[in-house]
């Protein structure tokens, strides 16, 4: 019963991340009109790093392990900093719910990192998929683009995002051993405002000139996408397997389109839209052997198996 409820608010916290993350791609293209990639990157994780301190305070969070210090670090570098400016930047290039369709191959990148770094087996099904969700990306780029160039390089930064991100993804799980979601969260998002230190000038000097809608969205940024969706993803985390928790942001492409036409009326078009399909049908591809191994022990006569191999 326990185990059924854990399950139960694990993918209730995944969906909560999903639907939040899905908002930021949208929240991202509004507020980049008025500030740079590095500066709205910077004020979005001081806002989440501020409402997470917050929180750590009146929670009475100590300090995270060291055990738990090299993961944080990393998902901090990678995934809170580096993956926060590259997407912003792309975003300026592409409309949201092209960089969402792009940054969308992470959970495929994900299980390679996981392949490689913690000896999962590699098999055939997971390259055939990443190399047509990479297709599927430079189809997307090719569609958006008027003459080859400006969008083809915002398709390239979302992609540096998603490998940004799967490499995050794969450093913050070890720390989710030794660490609370709420400690690895916090503190992986200070290391990424400080990463973003260098963009302190920018911030102040578009601050001032930018229309509060543009720095309130900046804020939501921080507070619901960062803040509460990066901790309810690690609560998540902390409770299955990367590739599991990767699979989850399947949906997130589909919501963006959808968000960023009711918001900004921004429909991809045909072509677009097969760029997008060719890279969730890389995903589906790359899912589709871990589906039939799991159904494999269900034929098998021992109980105890089937049921463990279950859980979803």
């Amino acid at each position: 019963m326990n185990h059924r409820r854990t399950e139960l608010l694990a993918a209730g916290a995944a969906t909560v991340t999903v639907i939040l993350w899905a908002s930021a791609f949208v929240s991202i293209r509004s507020a980049g009109a008025a500030y740079s990639p590095g500066a709205l990157a910077l004020g979005r994780l001081l806002s989440g790093a501020l409402a997470l301190g917050v929180i750590c305070l009146s929670r009475r969070e100590g300090l995270p392990p060291r055990s738990a210090w090299r993961g944080i670090a990393v998902s901090g570098v990678l995934w809170f900093g580096f993956y926060m400016v590259v997407l912003n930047w792309g975003e300026q290039q592409v409309d949201a719910g092209t960089a969402a369709l792009v940054v969308n191959i992470g959970p495929i990148l994900i299980a390679l990192l996981g392949a490689r770094l913690l000896g999962d087996a590699m098999p055939p099904r997971l390259l055939a998929g990443m190399a047509v969700s990479f297709a599927g990306a430079v189809t997307v780029g090719l569609s958006m683009s008027d003459d080859g160039g400006s969008s083809v390089l915002g398709v390239i930064l979302c992609l540096l995002a998603a490998i940004a991100y799967a490499g995050g993804v794969v450093a913050q799980k070890p720390a989710l051993g030794s660490a609370t979601p709420l400690q690895v969260t916090t503190f992986g998002c200070f290391t990424g405002a400080v990463v973003c230190l260098p963009f302190a000038g920018q911030l102040v000097s578009e601050a001032a000139d930018a229309p509060a809608s543009a720095t309130l969205n900046m804020v939501y940024l921080g507070v619901f996408p960062t803040a509460l969706a990066f901790t309810t993803w690690a609560y998540a985390l902390a409770r299955t397997t990367a590739s599991r928790m990767g699979a989850t942001t399947y949906a997130v492409p589909a919501l963006v389109v959808l968000m960023s036409w009711l918001a900004l009326g921004e429909v991809p078009g045909l072509l677009t839209l097969a760029g997008g399909t060719l890279c969730l049908a890389g995903v589906a591809v790359s899912r589709s052997r871990a589906r039939r191994t799991a159904a494999a022990p269900v034929t098998a006569p021992e109980p105890q198996p089937e049921s463990a191999s279950d859980p979803a």
